[in-house]
């Protein structure tokens, strides 16, 4: 493992953009769970749609799923990435 003595400010600067990286994948998810959501929400309310209520509960449905996975992978990697440079 690696300790505060051992790490110079290029290997800081590299944990601090891993950081970012893995906050930054957390937001796609959360995007693609607002446009999952609010798609299917829109399908289902409008009445020229109604051919594709189907699909709109399905995108509806599916949209906790992706939030759920982004956050479980944001705290998965956090959680390694402290366990690895012990922060």
């Amino acid at each position: 493992m690696i300790t505060d003595n051992d790490l110079t400010t290029r290997d800081w600067l590299a944990i601090e953009r891993t950081k970012l990286a893995n906050e930054r994948t957390f937001l796609a998810y959360f995007r693609t769970f607002i446009v999952f959501l609010g798609s299917g929400i829109t399908i289902l309310k409008l009445e020229f749609l109604t051919e594709l209520k189907t699909f709109g509960a399905l995108l509806t449905a599916i949209s906790p799923l992706i939030l759920l996975i982004g956050i479980f992978r944001l705290l998965k990697t956090k959680r390694v990435i402290k366990k690895h440079y012990k922060l």
